[in-house]
């Protein structure tokens, strides 16, 4: 039986982390600060808080991991411009993003079995920005160098990849607008992500890159009218 931790369990894109590994028999710990919603082992833990991590993995027990998917970390935008932006503010997203990841994949290292995967999420927002994303985008940029160093550092053993998110939503209000800029059609859901994760953890000849699943957006050149 496989094994993996999944951060940010408790949100749209980790809940569908945590359903699509367990419908493919996986065993799987959700990590956050809400209790999950469906059948992995829920472990209440602050990514971002040094002794909370430690507290999580000695709650979990495992002597093994297979995968670890670092998906935890404040979403949307910063709360207002950067001039207004608090350094404490600025610090708790970066905490629960950047400072996040390398809390969870060094607890993991350990325990990693040989041919083990840790994918961590970043965001097309790593790449581009609309206003007042400064803390956001900085950590998820942070994030992309992270996973190619630890890329580097943790193989052959373990492989470390990132997944790059555009829009992805479960709304029933999104218009026909929304869809239609997307070059493929439609704005993305999390079975799209959960799909990624599923292929990344089994993809064995691949390593240090960042897999963008935005329906093609970063590609599309955009012009005033």
């Amino acid at each position: 039986m496989k094994t993996a931790i999944v951060t940010g369990s408790a949100g749209l894109i980790g809940r569908g982390i945590c359903q699509a590994l367990i419908a493919s028999g996986w065993t799987v710990a959700a990590f956050d600060l809400e209790p999950s919603p469906d059948d992995s082992r829920s472990v209440i833990c602050d990514v971002g808080d040094e002794a909370s991590v430690q507290a999580a993995f000695e709650a979990l027990g495992w002597e093994t991991l297979d995968l670890l998917v670092n998906n935890a970390g404040i979403a949307g935008p910063d709360r207002g411009p950067m001039a207004e932006l608090s350094l404490a503010e600025w610090r708790k997203v970066i905490d629960s993003h950047l400072t996040g990841t390398f809390l969870m994949s060094r607890a993991s290292i350990p325990l990693l079995s040989e041919g083990g995967a840790i994918i961590n999420m970043v965001s097309t927002r790593a790449f581009m920005s609309e206003p007042n994303t400064e803390a956001y985008s900085a950590a998820k940029g942070a994030l992309v160098a992270l996973t190619h160093s630890m890329a580097i550092s943790l193989g052959p053993k373990v492989r470390v990849n990132a997944i790059a998110p555009g829009w992805i939503s479960d709304g029933e209000d999104l218009r026909p607008v929304d869809h239609e800029q997307h070059p493929v059609g439609r704005v993305g859901r999390a079975d799209d992500i959960a799909n990624a994760v599923l292929y990344l953890a089994g993809a064995g000849f691949i390593t240090g890159q960042v897999l963008t699943l935005d329906g093609g957006m970063t590609r599309k050149m955009i012009y005033a009218e």
